[in-house]
């Protein structure tokens, strides 16, 4: 079977959903199963573009079609809405639908609409949390057995630790990873992590991430207002192999996002042996269950209380690492890439059944934006 795939998010700095992906192809590149079908990753042909809705809604199902594609996977929330090719579509959360007024009125009409109909077109929906499948059906309408779930897995990363505060009187670290949305209260973070810092030298703290607050958030100004600035680090991006020496080098992982479809880095934390502040939320507790400290509301005395917990008192911390164990059990990027890959070989085996033969003829070539893989 040939699987065509919306590559985009490949392209340039992969996060999320580019992480996510890339995971998922590298599992099918070993898996025996998957070894008999073709994957096609489709994207733009000038990689410093993502494309858009007119490329996704235009020119993907065209290059899908002159592919010869039995199935277009779309890994992005939203796919061709008009396509002879069956599809399935990941949508990972719908917090522009479920919290509108966290997204300029143009972003987030474009991303209810586009992920609406991408659903309603789709042959199955595949999401990463029970909490998104709820989230899916009753913002989007989207019938429950249409959607499927599957957990993604996590990759323990592992370092020497220590190897980058070695001379430095910073040896206890807070880390945060993750793109910066209001939603995320960075801010917050900033000023409990201060709360705390002031009587305690060793501390510091990362903030990995690229800032996309709207409106946009002064995070230099905040770190600055702290008086200990010189202890707080500000990164918009680092490679993925940078990341296994940060969290070798952590002593403790925070997130206090009031919404995810999953949330990877923190259990990407878990996996590292870190402990957890995490905001108390219905998809923190169904992903990272007992392995956290759970913060009731973003306020930087609870924070500081947190982190004090999870850094200096030992019991508490030993209880997360404990938990833990438990917790990794139920993630595996090898289950996770055998259930996409079930969901997109039904999918194409009754297209192919139900629909005519495609005329390619008339298709042009674009050599230049595909690449296949078996």
């Amino acid at each position: 079977m040939k699987i065509a795939i919306d590559a985009r998010e490949l392209q340039g700095k992969p996060t999320g959903v580019g992480r996510l992906l890339g995971k998922l192809l590298e599992e099918w590149s070993r898996m025996p199963a998957a070894q008999a079908h073709e994957f096609i990753q489709l994207a733009p042909a000038d990689q410093r573009s993502r494309g858009g809705t007119l490329w996704e809604q235009l020119v993907l199902p065209r290059v899908a079609r002159h592919a010869a594609a039995d199935v277009l996977f779309a890994p992005a929330y939203s796919g061709p809405v008009f396509s002879s090719i069956p599809m399935v579509v990941a949508i990972h959360d719908v917090s522009f639908a479920a919290h509108p007024e966290w997204f300029t009125w143009r972003e987030g009409l474009r991303r209810r609409t586009t992920a609406r109909l991408a659903a309603r077109a789709a042959d199955r929906v595949v999401t990463i949390s029970e909490f998104s499948k709820r989230e899916i059906v009753a913002h989007l309408g989207v019938e429950p057995s249409k959607i499927a779930v599957a957990y993604p897995g996590v990759t323990p990363f592992t370092g020497p630790k220590g190897a980058n505060t070695q001379g430095s009187p910073h040896t206890c670290t807070v880390l945060f990873v993750g793109s910066i949305f209001n939603r995320r209260h960075v801010p917050e973070l900033i000023e409990g992590f201060a709360i705390v810092a002031r009587s305690r030298p060793e501390m510091q703290l990362e903030l990995v991430g690229d800032n996309r607050t709207t409106p946009r958030i002064n995070l230099d100004a905040l770190v600055q207002a702290t008086g200990i600035a010189d202890r707080i680090h500000l990164r918009s991006y680092v490679a993925d192999h940078e990341l296994p020496q940060l969290y070798a080098d952590a002593s403790a992982f925070v997130f206090l996002s009031e919404y995810e479809g999953f949330g990877l880095t923190p259990l990407e934390a878990i996996a590292s042996g870190l402990p957890l502040v995490l905001l108390d939320t219905p998809v923190a507790r169904e992903v990272c269950a007992d392995a956290a400290i759970y913060v009731p509301r973003p306020d930087a005395a609870l924070i500081a209380d947190a982190l004090h917990a999870v850094l200096f008192e030992p019991g508490e911390r030993n209880r997360m690492l404990q938990a833990a164990t438990e917790v990794l059990r139920r993630y595996s990027w090898t289950t996770f890439a055998e259930q996409v890959l079930s969901l997109l070989t039904d999918a194409g085996s009754r297209g192919a059944k139900g629909s005519a033969p495609r005329r390619l003829d008339d298709e042009p070539a674009v050599r230049d934006s595909t690449r296949r893989s078996r």
